[in-house]
């Protein structure tokens, strides 16, 4: 009886010495402990936990939620991307893509369906314009590998510049998607790959609009359209009328819902360099879009001290604190339901390279969401983020954390 009596009263010293609960064991200690990480946390209107609130960070992923509040901000979430598809008196169709990042294979099938019921039986081949962005755009961060995150950007491209494979074991390529046919270039980029299922992406911009072309073809002739074997890149001619516009059939809700569960550079950054867009009708760069960007968060929130090379969270020269990011987290509010769910009771963004891990968006107390933003800038275990969002979630005096110098 005496030993369970000094356990008990050991725990409740140690709590009351390093100013930690008594009633749970959480990991919020951990990480106010740790000298490269930073948290805050708002209740009720009021900031109860802030450590190393101001200090810049890297915030890998989490800065998605910059990009959707922009994108959201400058075409409402109503909004759908639209491709124009306009007949050559060549025969050939010419395709001017508008940097619609969810252009996927599905897509293309309304696509073959809408120019068949315009009676269209011939084309000489597809043409391609994917001159509304500028070539050699240069995503900071972005390394060459062949991973789909490290996918480029094109004013046109399906499938987010990715192809899915399968390899026999006897070197057999074939498509892995039953919506995707296998064509020529994706035949010579599996070439080297070993035995299994792989998702590659197309490694240079300039493959995008080709691979993009080969793909419509091959659907095309699927439903009985002869296409010829030729692909050419340029401009619409002008003068030329579009025989259908296409107008995707995922809005800015459903794109940004996808972006944020699964993370996706490639849709994050494709709006990054839309948002760049002055109206002009010159071609876009990438840094027209950081210089659109700045210029947007510096009028949303009035911040002058921070980073955002690029807006997938790619590059470790980006920069917010984590007082901002709370700020980002706040204003994402109304749209809490596009945020990836953990459990019932947090809805938060992800944010993870070698090194970094962030975690920020909602926990829910007592029946009220509470805005958080945590970011991690040295190692750490990779399930820490998710166990301080837990504990936040939990009953207790979330400023009892918080009462030594630590915050």
């Amino acid at each position: 009886m005496m030993g369970r009596f000094c356990r008990l009263l050991f725990v409740v010293l140690l709590a009351v010495a390093g100013n930690l609960p008594a009633q749970a064991d959480t990991a919020i200690p951990g990480v106010l402990a740790l000298p490269g990480a930073s948290l805050v946390v708002e209740e009720r209107g009021r900031v109860v936990i802030a450590h190393q609130a101001d200090r810049p960070m890297v915030p890998a992923s989490t800065l998605k939620l910059v990009t959707a509040l922009a994108a959201i901000d400058r075409w409402g979430l109503d909004h759908r991307s639209t491709t124009g598809f306009f007949v050559g008196d060549d025969g050939w169709l010419w395709v001017r893509g508008s940097g619609d990042p969810f252009l996927v294979s599905e897509e293309l099938d309304v696509v073959v369906a809408a120019l068949r019921a315009r009676g269209i039986k011939e084309l000489a081949g597809i043409a391609t314009d994917a001159s509304r962005f500028a070539p050699g755009v240069d995503i900071a961060g972005r390394s060459a590998s062949d991973n789909p995150y490290d996918a480029p950007v094109s004013a046109l491209a399906v499938n987010f510049n990715t192809l899915h494979v399968t390899v026999s074991a006897g070197g057999r390529v074939a498509s892995a998607e039953s919506q995707t046919p296998l064509t020529p270039l994706a035949l010579s980029l599996s070439k080297g790959l070993g035995p299994g299922r792989h998702r590659i992406n197309l490694g240079k911009e300039d493959l995008a609009p080709r691979y993009f072309a080969e793909v419509l073809a091959a659907k095309l002739r699927l439903a009985g359209v002869a296409v010829g074997g030729g692909w050419r890149a340029g401009e619409v001619p002008e003068g030329l009328e579009p025989v259908y516009l296409h107008s995707s059939r995922r809005d800015l809700r459903d794109v940004l819902s996808a972006m944020l569960e699964y993370s996706n550079n490639f849709i994050a950054n494709q709006l990054f360099m839309l948002l760049g867009d002055d109206d002009s009708g010159a071609a876009l760069t990438m840094a027209q879009a950081r210089q659109r960007v700045r210029e947007w968060v510096e009028k949303t929130f009035g911040w002058t001290d921070f980073r955002i090379d690029e807006g997938a969270g790619l590059s470790r020269d980006n920069r917010l604190s984590a007082r901002q990011l709370l700020a980002v987290v706040k204003a994402f509010a109304p749209y809490r339901d596009l945020l990836p769910a953990e459990g019932g009771d947090i809805r938060a963004k992800t944010g993870t390279l070698s090194g970094v891990s962030c975690y920020a968006g909602f926990v829910r107390r007592d029946g009220e969401w509470v805005p958080f933003g945590l970011m991690i800038n040295q190692p750490a275990s990779w399930d820490l983020r998710l166990r301080v969002a837990r504990d936040l979630a939990r009953k207790g005096d979330l400023e009892s954390y918080c009462s030594s110098a630590s915050c």
